[in-house]
């Protein structure tokens, strides 16, 4: 099979991955945010949380439901901030997916990836990296709220944590964005083949 990509390019595209994987799995999974509420373990993401507490109406006591899910609507997730947060990562996790996936498929065809579509996937890679590390910079705003606050020992405040923690999730995102804007962009210029100049 022939390929558009320059060695460097392979190198590109299979770091791409790498960062958007890295970007989109910890966008997607709820350990961002975590803390403990009547002796449980809770965590947050941006759009989902695991363990949330419920009303036993039998029982006349609150409990902790052990699951977790995403928020029953947009309007549910629990600050603007943290809405506004995950449509802006969401969108850089999806640019850098796109990327990522072309240059995989580059990797296959010939003449798919010149030297300018390069760098301007590099572009598209910076802009991505730049609005999930937007995102990040975000989500504490949205630490304020009563659900992180019920969670974090009543201590919690924008970008004061309380009595809660920063989880693996929050890191994997904001380090495969950042990957993706310092490395990534960089060895897009690279990665393209010279188009051969045909004579009409």
């Amino acid at each position: 099979m022939a390929s558009s990509l320059t060695c460097t390019g392979v190198i590109w595209a299979l770091l791409s991955f790498l960062c958007a994987g890295t970007s989109c799995v910890g966008f997607f999974m709820p350990y961002w945010l975590l803390g403990s509420q009547l002796e449980k373990s809770v965590s947050f993401g941006t759009f989902r949380r695991c363990s949330y507490p419920v009303r036993d109406e039998s029982r006349q006591t609150t409990v902790m439901v052990e699951q977790c899910g995403r928020y029953a609507s947009f309007q549910a997730i629990p600050s603007a901030e943290w809405r506004i947060c995950t449509v802006v990562t969401g969108l850089g996790c999806g640019l850098l997916l796109l990327v990522a996936l072309t240059a995989l498929m580059g990797c296959c065809v010939s003449e798919l990836i010149s030297r300018n579509v390069g760098r301007v996937a590099g572009g598209i890679q910076f802009l991505g990296g730049l609005l999930i590390g937007s995102g990040c910079a975000l989500y504490p705003l949205g630490w304020d709220s009563e659900e992180v606050r019920q969670t974090c020992g009543n201590l919690s405040n924008q970008f004061e944590l309380g009595t809660c923690e920063i989880g693996w999730a929050y890191y994997c995102t904001g380090g495969g964005a950042a990957a993706a804007m310092l490395i990534c962009t960089w060895l897009a210029c690279f990665s393209g083949k010279k188009q051969k100049q045909y004579p009409y």
